[in-house]
């Protein structure tokens, strides 16, 4: 079967649903052989998997069932991998920056284009006055419908409507937990959560980046999750957006280390927090500012020294003076005297507002 080509492939999904299993015999690189076929739509373009079979006896319908499901949750899997994947925030805002660039070119190469071509006709001498003053209202005309597309485009990558935003996130959601047995409580913003009102692309963006990095680490920390309720709220200066489980309550902090999320949301100002009811399940909350901060935000981390951030992480971890001390080989005392000075050098009054900042800033990460 080395020789199986994209066209055989093409030709079996043209004839599935874009969900489904069907099995039979189809031509694969120019050998008629048994096969069974598995499509899902948890992605956008669909896809496709082929199990060339040995024989020809037909698959139980229990087990297409279940290729069916299994399939659903590798690609939505997949799909979720390929969203999540880690921002390098510098090469974003570069490819954003680019993209708004050429769309602002444009423009103005349209704008110069129109005016030459206008100019033009007013002074050909061939045309009277009627012929040209017409010829020019057409040229105006469609002048303007291209610079509003274009302007329409260069709207398109600065902002994004609050529930259109929104409606991005609950798709992507429910690709995530197909085949899973989790329900999706979907709380849709009306006019009075923001609907209508625009946010800054690169907000709208990150918010539903954490939200998902949220709902993957739900699902790999607690097996018990049946539900989820996602809100969202776009108020006078920030995107607010809730997801609430209901799991065991028990929530690692280790597992949203694992996700980055600090690193997406602290080049915005951005914000996290967690509130794990143990028997209730966990409410976590994000925000993120609609505008840039007065000032860029610098890293509160940096004050403290290596082995003080090495204690910090285990703070994060919600790990007691003792366990730390065996964690690190050192004496109690001494993790009490590195605490002491963690949180008066962070200006903060517990370790759990030192915890929040490890996590918003990634001391787990640094520790490694």
């Amino acid at each position: 079967m080395s020789s199986i080509s994209i066209a055989d492939i093409a030709a079996l999904k043209a004839s599935m649903p874009a969900r489904g299993t069907w099995q039979g015999r189809a031509a694969i690189a120019g050998v008629d052989v048994p096969v069974l076929n598995v499509a899902s739509d948890a992605t956008d373009q669909g896809a496709l998997l082929v199990l060339v079979r040995t024989e020809d006896t037909p698959a139980p319908t229990e087990v297409l069932a279940s290729a069916q499901v299994v399939w659903d949750v590798v690609t939505g899997h997949r799909e979720g991998l390929r969203q999540e994947a880690a921002p390098e925030r510098l090469a974003l805002s570069r490819a954003a920056a680019a993209a708004r660039a050429m769309a602002i070119a444009d423009l103005g190469d349209a704008h110069g284009a129109a005016l030459t071509v206008l100019i033009g006709v007013l002074r050909d001498r061939s045309l009277t006055d009627v012929d040209a003053r017409t010829r020019a209202v057409d040229l105006a005309v469609t002048a303007l419908l291209e610079l509003r597309s274009r302007a329409e485009l260069d709207h398109a990558l600065a902002e994004e409507r609050g529930g259109d935003a929104f409606d991005r996130l609950a798709e992507s959601l429910r690709r995530v937990l197909r085949g899973r047995g989790v329900l999706l409580d979907l709380g849709t913003p009306g006019a009075e959560e923001g609907a209508d009102r625009v946010l800054p692309a690169d907000v709208a963006s990150t918010a539903r980046a954490v939200v998902r990095a949220v709902v993957h680490a739900v699902l790999d920390d607690q097996r018990e999750v049946r539900r989820f309720h996602v809100g969202w709220k776009v108020g006078e200066t920030a995107l607010r957006a809730t997801v609430r489980d209901d799991g065991p309550g028990t929530l690692s902090p280790l597992a949203l280390d694992g996700r980055r999320i600090g690193e997406r949301l602290g080049p915005l100002g951005g914000r996290l927090e967690v509130d794990a009811v143990p028997g209730w399940g966990t409410t976590v909350t994000v925000e993120v500012p609609l505008g840039p901060p007065d000032s860029p935000r610098e890293d509160p981390l940096t004050v403290l020294g290596p082995r003080e951030l090495e204690v910090l992480g285990q703070l994060a971890l919600g790990r007691r003076n003792r366990d730390i001390a065996r964690e690190l080989h050192i004496s109690e005392s001494t993790v009490k005297f590195h605490v002491a000075n963690i949180l008066e050098k962070l200006g903060v009054g517990s370790r759990g507002e030192a915890a929040a900042l490890a996590h918003a800033w990634g001391a787990a990460a640094r520790r490694a």
